[in-house]
C-alpha cells in the first residue's frame, strides 16, 4: 500500500503539482499497479526458461569508427559564447 508521503515524494521527484483529489487518485491507482505485481510474484515460474528478450536481436548499425574532427580553434570560433576554453551552453536543469 502507497501512502500520502510516498505519493508527495513521488510528486516531487517528477515535478509534479497535485490537487488533493489527484493526490487520492495516484494512490489508488498506484496501490492498484503494485497489487499486479504482487499477483505476478505468487505465479509459479519454477518450470519457465529465463530470457532477457522473447525475439533475438542483431545489431545492424555501423561500426563506430572515428572520423575527420574540429580542431578546438574551429570549434571555438563556432561556438556563441565560451569560458575558459570551454563552450558555455544554457542551463537546462534548474533545482529546487
Amino acid at each position: 500500500m502507497i501512502d500520502a508521503a510516498q505519493i508527495d515524494h513521488l510528486a516531487q521527484l517528477a515535478r509534479l503539482h497535485l490537487t488533493l483529489e489527484e493526490r487520492a487518485d495516484m494512490e489508488a491507482d498506484l496501490t492498484r499497479v503494485l497489487g499486479y505485481f504482487e499477483q505476478l510474484a505468487d505465479v509459479d515460474t519454477s518450470g519457465v526458461e529465463e530470457m532477457q528478450r522473447p525475439v533475438s536481436l542483431v545489431n545492424v548499425l555501423r561500426a563506430d569508427v572515428p572520423g575527420e574532427t574540429f580542431a578546438p580553434a574551429v570549434v571555438a570560433a563556432l561556438a556563441p559564447e565560451t569560458q575558459g576554453g570551454f563552450i558555455r551552453v544554457p542551463r537546462t536543469v534548474e533545482a529546487d
